[in-house]
């Protein structure tokens, strides 16, 4: 998928005499014909799995991937919270380069920031927050005990946003009930983090667009883990000019909250 795979470091300054160090994966993906809607637009799930895949590749190559992390530390990454904000729709066949890094290795969550380009030009960045999970029993682990993210982070590079949870209005609307399949499980058996970008833009018939806006600013707080075979609720709303989605299993239990802001072009 990428045609870039690098690992970079750079220097920066401190402003008191030392040197310090930016370290940033960096990869083109290009957009295909997979990951438009009907109106040219990368659909937001499929920009999150380009974000995916470029926070993968960093991982493979700070040598704390999947695989690393469970064979040394029974381990494995959970996506909690991701936003992003383009200024711009994304097209097919275009170039989008991602540049991330991580903040450092601390407490129960990491943060891993992201900038995209189209042939040198900055369209959007992007924020996610993750944990790391006991295989066994899902018992978050402190990444301070990580000695791979030693050294390793995006130093002058990172970015000040946080990521909070969503508040949601009284009266959301039932949209949708939807049965999740086979094809929404990821390699976890659980929905994979994107599907859920797609459930929201359905619930909000995004078809319906007449294709002089697009989704500049998404952001998805993954609640509880969903499986094949489950059905969720997909509840609506709109507040303080966001297009608001919540997923709620069949014992009421809250699984995602997303919002979206559309913009025209």
């Amino acid at each position: 998928m990428d045609d870039c795979r690098r690992m970079l470091r750079r220097p920066g300054y401190t402003g008191k005499g030392r040197t310090i160090l930016s370290v940033y994966f960096e990869g083109t993906y290009p957009v295909d014909s997979r990951d438009v809607d009907p109106f040219d637009q990368c659909r937001p799930s499929a920009l999150l799995g380009i974000l995916q895949e470029a926070a993968t590749s960093a991982a493979v190559e700070l040598h704390v991937s999947r695989d690393e992390m469970i064979a040394r530390y029974n381990v494995f990454w959970m996506l909690s919270r991701i936003w992003y904000r383009l200024s711009r729709p994304l097209h097919w066949s275009e170039p989008v380069t991602v540049r991330t890094w991580h903040r450092g290795g601390k407490g129960a969550a990491m943060y891993r920031d992201f900038d995209l380009f189209v042939k040198g030009e900055r369209v959007g960045e992007a924020v996610s927050s993750w944990v790391l999970a006991d295989l066994d029993t899902h018992k978050l682990f402190r990444l301070n005990n990580i000695e791979e993210f030693a050294g390793t982070d995006g130093g002058e590079l990172c970015k000040d946003k946080r990521l909070t949870g969503l508040r949601m209005p009284e009266g959301l609307t039932l949209a949708e009930h939807r049965t999740l399949h086979y094809s929404d499980a990821d390699i976890n058996g659980h929905v994979n983090n994107v599907r859920y970008a797609d459930f929201a833009c359905d619930a909000l018939h995004l078809e319906r667009l007449d294709g002089r806006q697009y989704v500049s600013q998404l952001q998805l707080c993954y609640l509880a883990e969903c499986r094949p075979g489950e059905a969720i609720d997909l509840l609506t709303g709109a507040s303080e000019g966001r297009q608001l989605v919540q997923g709620m299993g069949e014992e009421g239990k809250i699984r995602f909250d997303a919002a979206l802001t559309l913009d025209n072009l």
